[in-house]
C-alpha cells in the first residue's frame, strides 16, 4: 500500500512512476477522496466541540436559572452529537474507500529497472554454466523413459482434474531429495532459519501480501473463509504483520518447504504438458525482513542464495532483471532465473527473487524502531524462491538424460539417495 503523504506531496512523481506499469494518473483521484476524507473529520470534530461547548454551558445556565437556554443548548448539543456521529461515519466511509483504492494500485517500479512491455523486454544479467552438446534429440520430463513410470497424470486427473500429477517410486524419491538439499543449504550455508507454516490462512494475511484484493482469482479459498497459499511468501512475510520489532533484531531470514496452491487463473493454455504448470505444487520460499537501507544488497544476496542452489546442482542458468512490464504488481524489482531445459531448448524460470520495498509492511503495520531512538519506521520485504521444487525436477532430470532413456543424477543429491546415482530406464534408482 502507499504513503499517502508521499502522493500528497508529489503527485506528479507517483502518477509518473505509474506510467512505467502503463497505468493512468490517478493521484488526483486519490487526492481528492483524501480532501473528502480529511474534510469530514475536521468536520466532525468541530460538530464535537460544539457539543461539548454546549453541554458544558447547561449547569452554569441552571445554576443562574436560565432554564429556556439550558433546553435549547441541551437540544442543539443533542443534535451536535447526532451530526457528529453521522460525520463521523461517512469519514470512516472515506477513509475506507480510499485504503481500498490505494490497496489495489501496484507497487511503483524501482527506478533502476527497465522499461519494457512483457518478458521479452527483460534484461539479461547472469550467465552461469554451459548446456550439454547431446549425441540425440532431447526429450521433455514426462517422455524420458527412466521417468514415465513414476509420473503419472492420468490417475491424478482421475483423482482431481488436470493439472495435477502423482509422482511415485525412484521420482519421487528425488522430488523429496531435491527439497530436503535446497533447506540444507539455505539453513547450513545461508544462515535462513528453518519455518514449518501452515498453508491455510486468514483472509487479512492475503490482503497482507499483496494477493488481495486484485488477485484474489489466482488463488483458492476454502467455503469457511480460510486461503489456501499459493507460496509461501504470505505465511512467512506475515510473521512480522502487525508487530514492531527492534532494529537489532533486522534482518530476519525464513525457509519454509510448502505446499502451494494457484489457480492459473489466465493460463489456459499454457504449459498444459507435463508437470510445469501446476495446480499443486510445492517449493522452498525464501523472505527476509530488512531496514530500508539493507533491502537492496539483501536483494542480491538471496539471488545469490537460489543461484547457488542450481550451481551445485550443475544447471546451467540465467538471471534477468525483470521490466516494468513484466514485474509483478507488489513488487519494486525482480530477478528472474531460469534454468535451461533441453528439452525445450529454452531457459524457463525456476526462481523469483523480488523486493516490495515497504509495500507489504504498510499493508501489514509491520514496523522496527530504531536503535537511536525516534518514530518506528515500516521494515523491507523480500521474498524468492529456493526453488521451485517441481521444475528443479523437470530440470535435473532433462539435463541428465541419456542416449539410453536413463538419467544421471546431481553429485550433490547422492547422499540425500543412499548413495544412488542415476534411474534406469526401466524407472529404478541405481
Amino acid at each position: 500500500m502507499h504513503d499517502i503523504r508521499t502522493i500528497r506531496d508529489n503527485p506528479a512523481a507517483f502518477d509518473a512512476a505509474l506510467s512505467r506499469r502503463g497505468i493512468a494518473p490517478v493521484s488526483s483521484r486519490i487526492l481528492a477522496m483524501d480532501e473528502a476524507r480529511r474534510a469530514k473529520i475536521l468536520a466532525a470534530e468541530t460538530a464535537q466541540a460544539e457539543a461539548n461547548r454546549l453541554a458544558g454551558s447547561i449547569g452554569r445556565l441552571i445554576a443562574e436559572e436560565e432554564f429556556d437556554q439550558a433546553d435549547f443548548n441541551k437540544a442543539m448539543a443533542k443534535q451536535k452529537k447526532a451530526e457528529t456521529q453521522r460525520l463521523s461515519e461517512e469519514a470512516k466511509a472515506e477513509d475506507a474507500a480510499l485504503k481500498d483504492l490505494l490497496m489495489g494500485i501496484p507497487n511503483l517500479p524501482d527506478e533502476n529497472i527497465p522499461d519494457g512491455q512483457d518478458e521479452d523486454d527483460n534484461v539479461e544479467l547472469h550467465r552461469w554454466g554451459t548446456p550439454r552438446t547431446l549425441d540425440f534429440a532431447p526429450l521433455e520430463h514426462f517422455d524420458i523413459p527412466a521417468i514415465r513410470p513414476g509420473m503419472d497424470f492420468e490417475t491424478a486427473a482421475k483423482l482431481s482434474g488436470s493439472r495435477f500429477v502423482l509422482l511415485s517410486g525412484a521420482v519421487a524419491r528425488l522430488h523429496r531429495a531435491l527439497a530436503q538439499f535446497m533447506l540444507d543449504v539455505h539453513v547450513e550455508e545461508h544462515g535462513l532459519t528453518e519455518t514449518i507454516t501452515p498453508v491455510l490462512v486468514r483472509e487479512e494475511m492475503m490482503y497482507g501480501t499483496g494477493q488481495l484484493p486484485k488477485f484474489g482469482e489466482d488463488s483458492y479459498q476454502t467455503t469457511n473463509g480460510w486461503w489456501l497459499i499459493p507460496t509461501a511468501e504470505v505465511t512467512l512475510t506475515n510473521i512480522v504483520n502487525g508487530l514492531t520489532l527492534e532494529e537489532s533484531n533486522l534482518p530476519r531470514r525464513y525457509v519454509a518447504h510448502t505446499q502451494c496452491f494457484r489457480s492459473e487463473a489466465g493460463s489456459a493454455g499454457r504449459d498444459t504438458s507435463g508437470m510445469l504448470r501446476q495446480h499443486q505444487f510445492e517449493k522452498v520460499e525464501m523472505v527476509s525482513i530488512t531496514r530500508p537501507e539493507d533491502s537492496a544488497p539483501e536483494h542480491d544476496r538471496m539471488t545469490n542464495c537460489a543461484q547457488t542452489i542450481l550451481e551445485k546442482l550443475d544447471l546451467p542458468y540465467r538471471t534477468v532483471v525483470l521490466c516494468t512490464g513484466d514485474l509483478g504488481a507488489g513488487m519494486r524489482k525482480t530477478h528472474d532465473i531460469e534454468v535451461w531445459l533441453p528439452g525445450q531448448n529454452t531457459y524457463r524460470e525456476i526462481s523469483s527473487v523480488s523486493v516490495a520495498g515497504d509495500y507489504q509492511a504498510r499493508r501489514m503495520n509491520a514496523r522496527y524502531k530504531p536503535e537511536g531512538g525516534g518514530k518506528p519506521q515500516f521494515v523491507h520485504t523480500l521474498n524468492g524462491s529456493g526453488l521451485a521444487v517441481g521444475r528443479a525436477l523437470i530440470a535435473v532430470v532433462e539435463n541428465g538424460q541419456q542416449a539410453d532413456g536413463s538419467v544421471d543424477l546431481p553429485a550433490a543429491l547422492h547422499p540425500y539417495l543412499r548413495g544412488k546415482t542415476r534411474i534406469n530406464a526401466d524407472g529404478q534408482m541405481a
